[in-house]
């Protein structure tokens, strides 16, 4: 493995709120009900702290970059004040600066009474609103376990434009349990015609370690959920949508933050449970915190990280399952810049894919065809 150049590699920042309001049955996330159902603000301001102590910590893996990008997942990270983001963004900057212009998410639910009014997220320094709706669907939300109405998500969207976000992207699933198309169809429509400037939609997976796996809902058949499909993709690209992602579309500028993860970018991570990834010059580096809220609390920051080095046996798996997610790839010299390993490797490989019209004939980029998106997961495993 050659030696890696850090600078030539883009830093994020992921942040995680591990409480929600109640645990959805399909969520297998690191999150957990609040504690008597309320998060106090005496444990929001030890949270924060722990996360900037747990800041200071990843500072010398920027390594003299700055932060490109800020997400901040959950768990509902609504729960927290606006005005605890502006104090823990002050906090992160002395420490390590954001770059002019820094993309900041936040996840947010639609349910009222989980957050301050939009405009002071707006205030704090946030730039980017991600709304977990799901579904426009009251009964399907019932079925899903969240806490918001129809009327509250098509209100979370609007309310959150009124605010002065230019930029919120939605959240939706569908092959819901008994899902129709027209059902899945009408979800889409509420959400862009709304404001949506970016739609997150992906089917329902049924994840172990949660209530849908242990009671099984009835799903929609097959030639429903393609139907669902076919059609939704047809709306989208008509209301002026781009599918730039497997399941990612925008009317505005794609999201960088998630941009960095696919072209295998670096991410800081704080928070419980977080995952991380840095370049160093000698490899590249996997890590993740302590996940249960009250042992993160528990534990000095030295203690959380779990940190494990990427073998260069499975580099091209790594850095293909996030590529060859975009739907046209990434350059073809990223690999070398970011894996520090020679794609001549994989010449045989990728000839056969290409062959096979599973990837896009072009030596300059690393992309699937469309026949090859929809076999993604095959072409994935011929990496392993």
């Amino acid at each position: 493995m050659a030696e890696l150049n850090p600078a030539l590699v883009p830093l994020s920042l992921y942040i995680h709120m591990p409480w929600c309001v109640r645990k959805c049955p399909y969520c297998d996330f690191n999150s957990h009900a609040v504690p008597n159902g309320e998060l106090s603000l005496d444990l929001e301001q030890e949270y924060l702290q722990a996360l900037v102590e747990d800041f200071k910590t990843q500072v010398d893996f920027a390594q003299g970059r700055l932060i490109h990008s800020v997400f901040i997942g959950g768990g509902t990270p609504s729960l927290i004040s606006a005005q605890g983001y502006q104090w823990l963004f002050t906090q992160l900057k002395a420490l390590l600066p954001f770059e002019e212009g820094c993309e900041i998410t936040l996840e947010a639910n639609p349910g009222t009474v989980e957050h301050d009014p939009f405009a002071g997220y707006l205030e704090a320094g946030i730039n980017r609103l991600s709304i977990g709706v799901q579904s426009f669907n009251t009964e399907q939300l019932k079925k899903l376990g969240r806490i918001h109405s129809n009327d509250d998500a098509i209100s979370a969207i609007q309310h959150a434009r009124e605010a002065g976000f230019e930029r919120v992207n939605v959240d939706l699933m569908h092959g819901l349990p008994e899902q129709t198309i027209e059902q899945a169809l009408l979800d889409l429509k509420l959400a862009v015609e709304n404001g949506a400037t970016h739609v997150s939609w992906y089917q329902l997976t049924i994840e172990p370690n949660t209530v849908f796996f242990r009671t099984q809902p009835i799903l929609p058949v097959d030639d429903v959920l393609e139907e669902i499909q076919a059609q939704g993709e047809a709306y989208l690209t008509a209301q002026g949508f781009i599918n730039y992602e497997v399941s990612a579309w925008r009317k505005e500028k794609p999201s960088a933050h998630n941009l960095n993860y696919w072209q295998f970018g670096d991410y800081l991570a704080i928070g419980a449970g977080a995952h991380g990834k840095v370049t160093m010059p000698d490899g590249v580096y996997r890590f993740q915190k302590t996940r249960l809220p009250k042992d993160y609390l528990a534990k000095v920051p030295a203690e959380h990280l779990q940190f494990k080095r990427i073998e260069a046996e499975d580099m091209p798996f790594e850095f293909m399952m996030n590529a060859l997610r975009l739907n046209h790839g990434v350059d073809a010299h990223l690999y070398a810049e970011r894996t520090g390993l020679s794609l001549d490797a994989l010449d045989d490989l990728l000839a056969s894919l290409r062959q096979r019209q599973l990837m896009v004939n072009d030596p300059a980029r690393l992309s699937c065809t469309e026949q090859g998106h929809i076999f993604l997961n095959s072409v994935l495993e011929e990496f392993l």
